[in-house]
């Protein structure tokens, strides 16, 4: 999970990389994502890897890299999570 704002002026351009990169993950069947905004311009990115290697094997891959290196020039991360552990809502007995 990612949260992050644009740049000034970079918005348009944020999403734009932002939607491509999640279409590409998507369509080499590494993570299902999806985003989110609040009230004050900040986006939340939460993204579902398939598994631990489809992790590995996006973080090498060229045109992944390419999405993120433009990025690096159009979003401030605010806080990233890089793993999270499911919590049970099940009653305890």
């Amino acid at each position: 999970m990612a949260v992050w704002e644009p740049v000034p002026d970079m918005e348009a351009a944020s999403l734009a990389t932002i939607r491509e990169l999640i279409a590409i993950l998507s369509a080499k069947g590494y993570s299902r994502d999806l985003l989110y905004r609040d009230g004050e311009s900040h986006y939340v990115l939460l993204r579902y890897w398939k598994s631990e290697e489809s992790r590995r094997a996006a973080q090498e891959d060229p045109e992944v890299q390419r999405c993120w290196a433009r990025l690096g020039n159009e979003i401030q991360i605010l806080k990233v999570y890089e793993k999270l552990e499911s919590v049970p809502l099940g009653a305890k007995k």
